[in-house]
């Protein structure tokens, strides 16, 4: 058995992040993004929250154990670059887009990366997050069959409208 190769059926199961204010932080990802509270830690004397979409256990979890009223870290340092959301399609990507716009959140910036769509933002503790949809596998690749990888800026705003058409 080759033991150095992972499982294809291997994922990203969640992502777990210290906090400065975990009410602020749950509020963010609750309102702005969309998520469900599965487990409100403090209400159980614990200072974290998780939250997720659909019926899973947690997608996000946030805690304030190491880091209550914290700073993010500053320009230049190691740590999370960003995670990423995934959304079935572009409909679904433009209304997250169009909740982050609904809560006058601001996006960083924009990209069409070929293979995938996405939005970039942060949220309040500063950690960057893609918000994006793969397009089908086929539109992946060229006809030689190279990625097709690139890095198109675009204003979010046309996604909303193309999705809508």
């Amino acid at each position: 058995m080759d033991t150095s190769i992972i499982s294809s059926a291997a994922r990203i199961g969640h992502v777990h992040l210290r906090v400065a204010d975990l009410d602020q932080a749950t509020a963010f990802y609750r309102d702005v993004l969309g998520f469900t509270v599965t487990i409100y830690g403090p209400a159980f004397g614990l200072q974290a929250a998780f939250l997720a979409a659909g019926d899973y256990h947690h997608h996000i979890a946030l805690n304030t154990w190491m880091s209550a009223g914290g700073a993010p870290a500053p320009a230049g340092h190691t740590g999370l670059h960003h995670f990423a959301i995934v959304y079935p399609n572009e409909q679904e990507l433009a209304r997250a887009v169009q909740r982050v716009f609904d809560h006058e959140y601001s996006v960083d910036s924009a990209e069409d990366h070929g293979g995938t769509v996405s939005v970039y933002l942060r949220d309040p503790d500063g950690n960057g997050i893609e918000l994006y949809y793969d397009r089908p596998r086929e539109e992946w690749f060229d006809a030689a069959g190279n990625p097709k990888m690139k890095a198109e800026p675009f204003d979010p705003r046309e996604l909303l409208a193309e999705a809508t058409c």
